[in-house]
């Protein structure tokens, strides 16, 4: 493949992730450059074509773009704030995962050694990386984003969230919150059902149509978070709470845990305690965007 016109990357960190992300670039004919505090990680890519920076430094020096993907932040200031690195009109793209307050912070440090800086987080598996189901999130000055876009495309289904370098880390986050929310649900359902000798591949499908529901309301609620104004179109909250208490007594009943479903019911009950009985679902972000008390 010719790679005259492939823009040289420079990959730093060689565990899975990283490796997926450095072999793809390798396979789209993009000259990899990858560095590794253990060498030998990155002797299989190196077979495939990348080349083996002996120093920190010599990695930056190779290319203007380098993807960093590390085991956390500390580590990328251990590994970055070398002697011997040279930041100055580099572009760093940092995929390692954190906080969105790890991420502002990281972007200010970079920027006052004369980089640019991009976080991100990556929302997939290592063997996904170069297919449409790898999402990729971005975020920071659009400028860099969009100067780097058509090589990022190389690694999967990207995207950009703003110029706020803590976005990534904030989405990144919510994804997980929505990804464990959802499964926790159905592991309390399938729980529920396997009391009367119903399995867990049985109930998947119809826990999936559930699922596809719900997911159908969200942007109708989320009109209504945004107006802070939540009429009972569908239900009202109160009555919500009668069915979460029947779920209680139910999951009690049977021998199931009952933990989940009587945090939804605290929650709802400090809601209607505060007078939002009569109002819809969505008022519960009230609940929800303030740390609990003790």
């Amino acid at each position: 493949m010719n790679i005259e016109h492939k823009t040289p990357v420079t990959v730093i960190g060689l565990g899975r992730m990283g490796q997926a992300l450095a072999g793809t670039f390798l396979k789209a004919g993009h000259p990899t450059t990858v560095w590794n505090r253990t060498a030998s990680k990155a002797d299989e890519l190196v077979g495939q074509g990348a080349t083996p920076a002996p120093t920190i430094g010599d990695a930056f020096k190779a290319s203007s773009l380098a993807i960093i993907c590390l085991t956390d932040y500390q580590a990328m200031y251990e590994v970055l704030g070398a002697s011997d690195v040279e930041l100055d009109g580099t572009t760093l793209i940092n995929l390692t995962s954190g906080d969105s307050a790890q991420a502002r912070d990281a972007a200010r440090w970079a920027e006052q050694r004369g980089a640019r800086y991009l976080d991100g987080a990556v929302m997939a598996i290592p063997p996904t990386i170069g297919t449409a189901e790898a999402v990729l999130l971005h975020s920071g000055p659009q400028s860099d984003f969009e100067a780097h876009k058509s090589t990022l495309d190389t690694l999967g289904t990207v995207a950009y969230l703003g110029a706020d370098h803590g976005l990534a880390a904030l989405y990144d986050v919510a994804g997980l919150a929505m990804m464990w929310s959802v499964l926790n649900a159905w592991l309390q359902g399938t729980a529920l059902l396997r009391t009367a000798g119903v399995d867990a591949a049985t109930y998947a499908p119809f826990a999936q149509q559930i699922a596809a529901g719900v997911a159908k309301w969200l942007p109708g609620y989320a009109e209504q978070i945004d107006r802070g104004s939540f009429p009972a179109e569908v239900s009202a909250l109160e009555t919500d709470a009668r069915s979460m208490a029947h779920l209680i007594e139910e999951s009690e009943a049977v021998g199931v845990n009952a933990e989940l479903p009587k945090l939804f019911k605290a929650m709802a009950d400090r809601a209607i305690a505060a007078g939002h009985g009569g109002e819809q679902y969505p008022v519960l972000i009230e609940e929800f965007g303030k740390p609990r008390a003790d």
